[in-house]
Formats: C-alpha cells, sequence, structure tokens
C-alpha cells in the first residue's frame, strides 16, 4: 500500500512524486438527471441506424410481443422490454446485426372499451355513431397512447427503431392481416359454427382464453329434482338380478315415482336444461326420506337416485340427518339407461310448453362422482363438455338453444324468465339466478340450494364475469386437413403445431411442455368477436345456403385482391364504406347472392399476424421471415405464442419462432400481487425519477426473472448498493489509467504472474459472459462479472496493485498493471453495457470523448485464447488461500491496536512440505517468491518456513498450512510508500526507500 496524502513533518512531503489516480467521475451518479442528455446524444448521432450500417454480420431478430396502446406503462411492461432490450444489445455486441422493432396493438376490446367509457361519460350511444366515425376515434386514441408509451419505454433506455414501429392499425399491417386470414379462407380451415363460446355479456362478444383472468365468485348453488319417466317397454325389456334386494321390489316400476338430482352453480341455465347425463362405472342407488324436519322441500316417501358417494352429502343440504333416509337398493346402469326424464318446469302454468318434451337421459364420460350428485345436468347451448357430447351424437338440432341475448339477458318471450339479466351493467349479480330458484321451489322442483365460493372466469379488461354462451362464430378447424399442398410436419394445423414446438428452443424448459399440453387439448380456434373496432372478417357466405355447403362461402382470389389492394390504400375502414360489397363484388360475381360478414378478428389473430408484416414484409426484418425469438411473460403460452403458433402453421406450416423466452410476473416485496386496491403498486416511472433507470435495469439483470419476481424500497436500496460498489470499481479504473496510451503497453509474455493470472480470469469470464447472453442468462452473467469485480479485482487485485500504481516510477510492473487495467477497462464496459446502458457510456465517454464516440457502437473485445493458463489459475486459488490466512492474523493484529497498519508486519508463513504439493511449489520451485508475496499480502516484507511456527504444536493442522507467524517488520517507515524497510534513509532523497528514490529521480 503507498502512502495517503497526509503530510509528515519530519519528512519531505511527496505528495506531488506519487501517481495518484486522476478523473473527473464522479461518486455520485446524478442518473435521473443525466440520463436524458445520454438520451439525447444517442438520438442526435443516431446510434441505432448507425449498428444497422455496420456490414457483413449475421442477422438476430427478436420480434416484439405488441403492448395494447391504452395506458401508461406498468412495472411489468418495464421488465418485459428491459430484457428484450439486454437480449438485443447483447447479440448486437457479440457481432450481430441485431435488430429490434417495437411494436403496438392497436385493435380491439381495450381500445374499443376505452372510447364506450367516454361515450357513456358524456351520455352517448355508440350505436347512434356511423361505425367508421367510432373507428376513426378508436384510431386517434390508439396513436396518442403509441407516441405517450413510445418515450416512456425510451426513458427506460430501450434502443430499436423507434421511428418506424410496427402498429397493426397501418393500412399495410390491416392488409395483411386480411390477407392472412384469407389464407384460411381459401385453405378450407374457415368455417361458421354455432358452439359454446366464452361470452362477456357487459362487453357483448366473445373471448379468447386469453382474456379471461379467473377471481374468487360466490354463486348460486342449487339441488334440482328432474322426475323419472319409464320408457315404454322397459319392465319386460331389461334382464334384472333373479333376486330383488329388498323384499317388495319387483324391479325397475319403483323408479317410476323418484327423481333424479342434479347440482349446478349456475341455475340460470336451467330453463337451457336438454338433457341429464350419468357415469357408467358409477355406483348409483335409490334412498327413500323417512323422515324430514319442519321446513323442508322434500317429504317422507320421496325416493331419489343418487351416487352413493354423494349421497350423504346430497342429503346433508337438504337438511336430513341420519336415519331420515333409507338406502332401498343399488341401481344399475341398464336400469339408467332404460329410463328418461322430465324438466322441473314441465306443465308448469302459463309456460306455454316450454319444457314439457322429454329430457335425454344417458352416459357420459365426463361425470364423475368427485362433487355433485353423480348426475350432470346439460344445457348444451352453455358447456362445451355438453355440447360436444351431442354434438358427437349428431343430436345438435335438438338440444341447442337461444335463451340468452348479447347483453346476458334471457330473450324476451321465454316463458317466467323473460328480459331477466345474469348480469347487471356494471358486472354485478343480475335477477336471473334469483328468478330461476324462486321459480324452480314454485313448482317443487328444488332439493336444496345454497351459496359456494370458486374460482370463476372473467374478462380481464371489464372485470366483470363471463359466461358460455351458444352464438354463431366463426372457427379455424384446426384437425381438419389445411388445403395448401404444405404437408411438412403434418397435414392439420394441431399435427404441425405439436411438430414445430419440438423444433423451437424454450427458455426455460417447462414452456415446452405447457404449451404442448395446451395444443394437445385445445378445441378449434374461434376468430370472430362481434364489435367494431378491428380487421373485418373479410368474407361473403351465400344467401340461402345453410354453414355446412360446400358454396356457402366465396372463394375466389380476384375478390380477394380487390380487398386487399383497398385495404393498403385505404385500410380497413374501406370494409365498413358504403357499398362496399357491391365495390368488391361486382363484376365478379353478383352482390345480391351474398351477405357481407361484419365481424371483427379476434385480436390474438392480428398480433398472431405480426410476423408475416413485421418479419417477412419489412426491409429490417427477418431475411427468412422467422424470429430469433419471441420473449413475453409466462401469461402469452395461451395468448401470443399459442396464437402466432396456430396462425403461421396455418398459414406456412412452420413455428415463427426458433425460440421462445419467458418471464414470470412482478410482486411486491412481500411476495403480494400488485393492485391499486392495496396500494402496492411500484411504477416504473417514479422508478426512474428517484433512481434512474440503470437502477432498474440493473434490478432486472439480479433477479431470475424466468421465475416471479418481487421489488420494493429494500430491495431497489440493495440494487442502489450494487450500483455503487460497481461505479467505484469503474471510477477506480478510470484515474488509474489517466494519460496511458499505446507506448505503455506491455505483452503479456512479459507480464509478471499477478497479472497473468487477472488475464486468464478474464478468459474465464469472456466465455461466461458470452455463454450466459448467448442463452439469454442475465442474472448469470450479471452474478458472474459482479463477483468479479468486486471480490477478484476491488479486493484483491487493486489493493494488491495500489501500491505499484501509486509509487513505482516507469518500470515493467506499472506498465503491465495499467495495461491490465485497459484491456479490464474494454471488457467491463462492453460486457456490462447492455445492462447499465447509461452507466456504461457515462464511463467510456470519460475516456473516449468525441462527437461519434459510444460503448454501444463497440463489440465486446476479443479475448486471446492463449491467456487461458488452467495450471496457472490453480496456482493463485491457492495462493489467495494463503494470503487470506495472512490477513486473518492481521487483522487480530489490528483489531488488539498492535498495529496500525499491515505494512508494519513480517509475516512468515509455514508450509507442511511433505504432504502437500502445492505447498512444494509454491515454497521450493519458487512459483511466487517471499517478496512477491508480502507485496500479495500488502506487507513490507514476507518469508516461507518449513519449520514449525513459534508455539504452535506440530501435530495440528491449521488450515491449508501450519500457521502465521507475525512480528514487526524490520526497518523504518519510507516516508512515501510507507512500507517499513532496512534501507530508508540511506538514498539521496531523505526518509525513502530504494524504489521511492528511483521513482522520484
Amino acid at each position: 500500500m503507498c502512502a495517503d496524502t497526509t503530510d509528515t513533518p519530519e519528512k519531505l512531503d511527496y505528495k506531488s512524486t506519487l501517481n495518484l489516480p486522476k478523473t473527473d467521475f464522479p461518486m455520485r451518479a446524478g442518473l435521473p438527471k443525466r440520463e436524458p442528455e445520454w438520451l439525447a446524444r444517442w438520438e442526435q448521432i443516431g446510434i441505432y441506424d448507425r449498428l444497422r450500417e455496420k456490414s457483413g454480420r449475421e442477422s438476430f431478430t427478436l420480434h416484439d410481443g405488441p403492448p395494447y396502446a391504452n395506458g401508461h406503462l406498468h412495472i411489468g411492461h418495464a421488465l418485459n422490454k428491459t430484457i428484450k432490450d439486454m437480449i438485443v444489445r447483447s447479440h448486437q455486441m457479440m457481432g450481430f446485426d441485431a435488430r429490434y422493432i417495437p411494436g403496438w396493438d392497436c385493435h380491439g376490446l381495450p381500445i374499443e372499451w376505452k372510447i364506450e367509457e367516454q361515450y357513456r361519460k358524456k351520455g352517448r350511444d355508440k350505436d347512434d355513431v356511423a361505425i367508421n366515425d367510432f373507428r376513426a376515434e378508436c384510431r386517434k386514441f390508439a396513436a396518442g397512447w403509441v407516441d405517450i408509451q413510445r418515450e416512456e419505454f425510451k426513458r427506460l433506455g430501450i434502443t430499436g427503431n423507434w421511428a418506424d414501429p410496427y402498429l397493426t392499425m397501418d393500412f399495410h399491417a390491416e392488409r395483411v392481416i386480411a390477407e392472412e386470414f384469407m389464407k384460411f379462407l381459401m385453405n378450407g380451415t374457415l368455417y361458421q359454427g354455432s358452439k359454446p363460446v366464452m361470452w362477456s355479456p357487459i362487453e357483448q362478444t366473445a373471448l379468447a382464453e386469453a382474456e379471461v383472468e379467473y377471481h374468487d365468485k360466490e354463486s348460486f348453488t342449487v339441488w334440482v329434482k328432474f322426475k323419472v319417466v319409464i320408457n315404454e317397454g322397459a319392465v319386460a325389456g331389461i334382464d334384472f338380478a333373479p333376486e330383488p334386494k329388498i323384499p317388495g321390489v319387483l324391479g325397475i316400476e319403483d323408479l317410476q315415482n323418484a327423481y333424479v338430482v342434479i347440482w349446478t352453480t349456475t341455475p340460470w341455465t336451467m330453463p337451457s336444461n336438454k338433457a341429464v347425463v350419468y357415469g357408467e362405472n358409477i355406483s348409483y342407488g335409490l334412498y327413500e326420506v323417512t323422515g324430514c324436519p319442519e321446513e323442508s322441500w322434500v317429504s317422507v316417501g320421496d325416493r331419489y337416485l343418487l351416487a352413493d358417494n354423494r349421497a350423504a352429502d346430497v342429503m346433508a343440504h337438504a337438511r336430513l340427518e341420519e336415519g331420515m333416509y333409507r338406502r332401498v337398493r343399488d341401481v344399475s346402469s341398464e336400469e339408467l339407461a332404460s329410463i328418461t326424464l322430465s324438466h322441473p318446469l314441465a306443465g308448469a302454468e302459463d309456460s306455454d310448453g316450454e319444457w314439457d318434451e322429454i329430457r335425454d337421459f344417458r352416459a357420459a364420460d365426463f361425470v364423475t362422482d368427485d362433487e355433485g350428485t353423480g348426475f350432470v345436468h346439460c344445457a348444451p347451448s352453455h358447456g362445451m363438455e355438453e355440447y360436444e357430447l351431442y354434438r358427437d351424437l349428431g343430436m345438435l338440432q335438438d338440444v341447442i338453444t337461444y335463451n340468452v341475448n348479447d347483453d346476458g339477458r334471457f330473450r324476451d318471450d321465454l316463458p317466467f324468465f323473460g328480459g331477466k339479466a345474469i348480469l347487471k351493467p356494471n358486472g354485478k349479480e343480475g335477477n336471473a339466478n334469483a328468478a330461476v330458484i324462486d321459480k324452480l321451489a314454485e313448482v317443487g322442483g328444488l332439493l336444496a340450494r345454497g351459496k359456494i365460493k370458486h374460482s370463476y372466469p372473467h374478462s380481464w379488461r371489464s372485470k366483470a364475469p363471463v359466461i358460455y354462451r351458444n352464438t354463431p362464430q366463426w372457427f379455424a378447424a384446426i384437425d381438419k386437413p389445411v388445403g395448401d399442398g404444405l404437408d411438412m410436419h403434418g397435414t392439420t394445423i394441431r399435427e404441425r403445431a405439436l411438430t414445430e414446438i419440438d423444433n423451437v428452443n424454450w427458455t426455460p424448459k417447462s414452456g415446452r411442455n405447457r404449451l404442448h399440453s395446451m395444443m394437445e387439448a385445445r378445441p378449434d380456434w374461434v376468430l370472430s368477436r362481434q364489435r367494431a373496432w378491428g380487421v373485418p372478417l373479410t368474407c361473403f357466405t351465400k344467401k340461402g345456403v345453410l354453414p355446412t355447403a360446400d358454396d356457402f362461402l366465396l372463394r375466389n382470389a380476384d375478390v380477394n385482391q380487390r380487398i386487399v389492394e383497398a385495404f393498403e390504400a385505404e385500410g380497413a375502414d374501406a370494409w365498413y364504406a358504403e357499398g362496399a360489397k357491391e365495390r368488391f363484388l361486382t363484376g365478379i360475381v353478383d352482390p345480391n347472392a351474398y351477405n357481407q360478414v361484419t365481424d371483427i378478428l379476434d385480436v390474438w389473430f392480428d398480433s398472431g399476424s405480426t410476423h408475416a408484416f413485421t418479419l417477412r414484409d419489412r426491409a429490417d426484418g427477418s431475411e427468412d421471415g422467422i424470429a430469433d425469438v419471441y420473449m413475453e411473460g409466462t401469461d402469452q403460452h395461451r395468448g401470443w405464442f399459442h396464437s402466432s403458433l396456430l396462425q403461421s402453421v396455418g398459414t406456412t406450416g412452420r413455428a415463427p419462432y426458433r425460440n421462445v423466452v419467458t418471464h414470470g410476473f412482478t410482486l411486491d416485496e412481500k411476495g403480494m400481487k400488485m393492485s391499486k386496491s392495496l396500494g402496492n403498486t411500484i411504477v416504473p416511472e417514479k422508478i426512474v425519477q428517484q433512481y434512474g433507470a440503470d437502477i432498474l435495469r440493473l434490478w432486472v439483470a439480479q433477479t431470475d426473472y424466468t421465475l416471479d419476481q418481487r421489488i420494493g424500497a429494500e430491495i431497489l436500496k440493495g440494487v442502489s448498493d450494487s450500483y455503487r460498489r460497481l461505479r467505484n470499481t469503474m471510477r477506480y479504473m478510470l484515474g488509474s489509467l489517466n494519460d496511458f496510451s499505446e507506448a505503455d503497453r506491455v505483452d503479456p509474455s512479459d507480464m509478471p504472474e499477478l497479472e497473468r493470472w487477472v488475464l486468464h480470469r478474464l478468459a474465464e469470464l469472456d466465455k461466461t459472459v458470452r455463454e450466459g447472453y448467448a442463452r439469454f442468462d442475465f442474472q448469470g452473467v450479471f452474478q458472474a462479472v459482479f463477483t468479479f469485480a468486486t471480490v477478484d479485482l476491488s479486493a484483491f487485485y487493486f489493493d494488491v496493485r495500489k501500491d505499484v500504481l501509486y509509487c513505482d516510477g516507469d518500470t515493467t510492473e506499472r506498465r503491465a498493471a495499467r495495461t491490465v487495467l485497459d484491456l479490464l477497462f474494454h471488457r467491463l464496459t462492453t460486457w456490462l453495457a447492455p445492462i447499465m446502458v447509461f452507466t456504461m457510456e457515462e464511463v467510456w465517454l470519460e475516456r473516449f470523448p468525441g462527437t461519434d464516440s459510444s460503448v454501444h457502437l463497440t463489440d465486446f473485445a476479443e479475448t486471446p485464447s492463449e491467456w487461458l493458463n488452467e495450471d496457472l489459475g490453480r496456482r493463485w486459488i491457492y495462493i489467495r488461500q494463503v494470503r487470506k490466512a495472512v490477513t486473518e492474523e492481521i487483522e487480530h493484529w489490528r483489531q488488539d491496536k498492535k498495529i496500525g497498519s499491515s505494512l508494519e508486519v513480517k509475516p512468515t508463513v509455514h508450509f507442511y512440505l511433505d504432504e502437500d504439493r502445492r505447498c512444494y511449489e509454491m515454497y521450493i520451485e519458487g512459483y511466487i517468491s517471499e517478496k512477491e508475496f508480502s507485496d500479495v499480502c500488502v506487507t513490507s516484507d514476507a518469508s516461507f518456513s518449513i519449520e514449525n511456527p513459534p508455539g504452535l504444536d506440530a501435530s495440528v493442522k491449521v488450515a491449508v498450512i501450519k500457521g502465521v507467524f507475525l512480528e514487526k517488520a524490520t526497518g523504518e517507515k519510507c516516508a512515501r510508500c510507507w512500507k517499513v524497510l532496512p534501507d530508508v534513509g540511506d538514498h539521496t532523497h531523505p526518509g525513502v526507500c530504494a524504489r521511492c528514490d528511483s521513482a522520484i529521480a
């Protein structure tokens, strides 16, 4: 260690002769104030465009999953875009042409809902506004938020083609989305069907799975009685057991007055009931009431068919205690197959015969006895399993109802319940459930009622519950052979998707399994939405023809070409302009023979198509139309990753991505989900204002983004501490490299072993950094670099070499140390630049100022392979272990106030010569001399010994050596370097050692 700047009265002041660090780089960052200056500078010199000018590079494209343009950024946006930015920047600095085109999702419900909210506040009705006027307001709203979010993203230091992003509402984008839809039209996978879909009565549109979130909801629950009706000939036609189990029971006649009991949490679906199903392998029994409480919906003698596993629970809900009912006998599946049922509202006064038809009763494989009664009420218009059952039976025409309107109200002419609402306009419980329950009670159709709290689907936009509702929708068939001639990887969309999933690299690997299982089980893709703001389903249907007919859909390439040309010039508004049908059809087919479809495409089809007009069509897209990386939150396995894969395999036969990277959700410090109601939200803007964007970016780098992350004030304080330590490391290097030039450079072969060890560590780290960035492991990269900078450099190498740097003259040792610092500088600044984009730019410009200078125009420095020296690396691991033993002993002396500085000490290290080869190498073969070891320990002198240290039992081992013996160093204290040496005072300049005397001269 060298002397500090304190004057020594009895000696001359040699302060001016020291090589003290010189730098204007401030210790305090002042990031919130200074970061905008660098942003302005990058824009001025056109960093992103200049990087594109680097020729001969392999392209690397990260395709941006589009956020909605409808509000300020939240912490999830910041996490997402920062990870993307680190991917792009790191690959650029590894030698790629790394392109990033930011994009926005501008269509669909999120935007439309905002405009409708504005209308409601002004008392306006959307239906009174011309559709293209309404669409114009949606377009203007989205454009405004694109501008706001763009600036917010740029403030986070995100690089990209901000001047020319992609927008799904651009005319060319709308043209391509329509064009991609027409490929499904032309390849035979598009069809119109009527099936239950998740429907939002509040927003009056179908929802995709990705637009639904699950929250706890309290629901009405009812146990409903369906009276048994025995089919004619059933008694004679069934071979029963030879002997009845209960005396007096003659056979199936005892079921005549019994009831099958069902259980449901959606009483409002009872008016749409068409059947009840049971499980063939479930044990059922006939149960009879033998006693009942005063207030009850049951009577003595009532008989009920129940699954044996559920009977006790059902009876308890009916207020029947043990002893108030008995099990009469088994009921076989053959007996169940011989009966049908009547609806509890059958024959009700003023019902107009609505429910008088006999209800179907049959086995189904989805029935269990885990809950309910062992029987399932079927309203195929409101349940997918029931729908699929009767679809496969060819009986849909017998069981589909249209009792519920778009707004979630029963059709006006439905007896008893006309106009009743499942939900109120505010999303709260309507009056439909209560009306149905009351009517069932009135006609004696209830066994019990109650409430249950359970997880229930809600619209992610309105936060209101959704329902399953049968509506005519447009679908892409995923199990029908795609008629495009592309038989690679399978002939159906599902086959292609499942094959392509295994051709993609997933980070983390669990993403593959998640999407694969979803794709295996998913139904046909619902493409249509009943809204106004979006790209329309550009197709026509033939009048008077059933949807199942071959000529129901108009498939005409000339018509399609007219449409896409109009969209390219005018956007999708052309579809809704007056006379659009005649414009597109006249001269090709008779416009009067066709209807124009007015539904819009699901916005997931929009975003799923972005690869076509961004990667394929743009000059700065991907050469083969495939992205190197898609990176979004884990929820996008059912969202963008999913829809992009479906869309791409349906039109190109392959996936649109090579790598898929996912991140988790951001929670508060306690691990709670952030919400305004809890008051625990963290807004990126506030973090940037208080700490600076680099602190936010550093937080991202320090987390395992593949899992859920936590953020809060205490966590950010810890991040700030890491930042300060790194900043001080860079400041030290800047100061020590002041006036360094090529003339000072030393070849590694001429360097001391300590410097060659640093180069060895750099070679190891270079591999770690490049491999980590290549697999998107930013936490691994940062931890490796941070540990190296703080432990290997600041706490060791800088501490050891401070004496040489400050006190040596123009020696080989000093020039070697500065050469190493220069090599460190170029690697640390570039390795950390993708993470700390502002700070590393500041560090770089401090050393290399200039109008066009920027660390972000620089690649990672190539690290020579010959720097790697495994033997040297292992040797210095041991040397540092021995050093640690010495410094621990010195620290004991310091604490005991025997010394003030380690320079006052001479340690003697006592080795086990015969038992440890490393000791032999260090002591005998001279891999490090006693003088070099004293420098490593920051002492004035040091010695080695194979004797036992004074006072130590030879049979006791201490760590890797026998022990460390300390004594005071011999000599006087040098007034310049503060080492205690015997020769101090024997030279030209008073009070200094030989080394310092030479340096002064």
